[in-house]
């Protein structure tokens, strides 16, 4: 399995891992406004954007040891790594599975808590739906991808969500969906991080709310935690300027 993957930048390596079911396209003004201070690496993951979607069985990890074989290919030792949602997921994974190619984490609007069984369920429901022909099932939930703020006023942040959603191949949808739900409990891969972790939420984030993110910095022995404002489950996208900008802040951190 190879990722296709956009970089910016040059220096310490940081991997952006996209939230579901979105694509790299989501990080551009993460590429752009980093690219000054890091390297900036940011794939596809299997059967999103360019990426295909291979015969696998669904996985987290299986996601996770493909952007490990990205670094191998990049030339990479160890890397910051990060993710949105579900890019969060698959980095918690990197972490229990590759501990040493971690130099720290970046854990944004996601969860380590395993799927509750009606959480299960309902990913079943939409991966059945879509692998149906039904894809507009995807965009019911798209008014609780963003927050509050950004469904009142941020129309084009909005429509550009809408566009990566429809973008997404049902048979990536429905893979990324099972892989998710089949994922196990991180908070022993939290617990056992040897290296410092930022943990990111938006304040109007339905999804994975603060108390999520308190939860996983609490667990870490060393971590950061920033809530961004005005901005729900996607605010990398929501709020690009205020997210760079903690980035920014921990990376600095880690630069020898």
């Amino acid at each position: 399995m190879q990722l296709y993957s956009r970089s910016a930048g040059s220096g310490l390596p940081v991997v952006l891992l996209h939230a579901f079911p979105l694509s790299s396209a989501m990080w551009l003004a993460q590429r752009e406004g980093l690219a000054p201070l890091c390297r900036v690496i940011t794939p596809d993951l299997r059967g999103f954007g360019g990426t295909l979607l291979g015969d696998d069985e669904p996985s987290v990890d299986a996601m996770a040891d493909d952007v490990v074989r990205l670094l191998d290919q990049e030339g990479v030792d160890r890397a910051v790594v990060g993710g949105q949602s579900m890019g969060g997921y698959v980095t918690m994974a990197l972490c229990r599975r590759h501990p040493g190619r971690v130099l720290g984490v970046i854990l944004a609007d996601t969860k380590a808590q395993a799927d509750p069984e009606p959480v299960r369920a309902n990913r079943e429901r939409i991966a059945a739906a879509v692998l149906a022909g039904d894809t507009g099932v995807l965009l019911d939930g798209l008014p609780t991808l963003v927050g509050a703020t950004t469904r009142e006023r941020r129309g084009m942040v909005l429509g550009r969500v809408r566009g990566l959603m429809q973008a997404a191949p049902p048979a990536a949808v429905a893979w990324a969906q099972r892989a998710m739900a089949a994922r196990p409990d991180a908070f022993g891969t939290l617990r056992s991080l040897t290296v410092p972790a930022l943990v990111v939420v938006g304040d109007e984030d339905e999804i994975s709310p603060l108390a999520d993110a308190r939860a996983m910095a609490e667990a870490v022995p060393d971590a950061r935690l920033a809530v961004i404002e005005k901005a729900g489950h996607l605010s990398a996208i929501e709020q690009p300027e205020a997210f760079n900008r903690v980035v920014a802040e921990f990376v600095k951190s880690l630069a020898p």
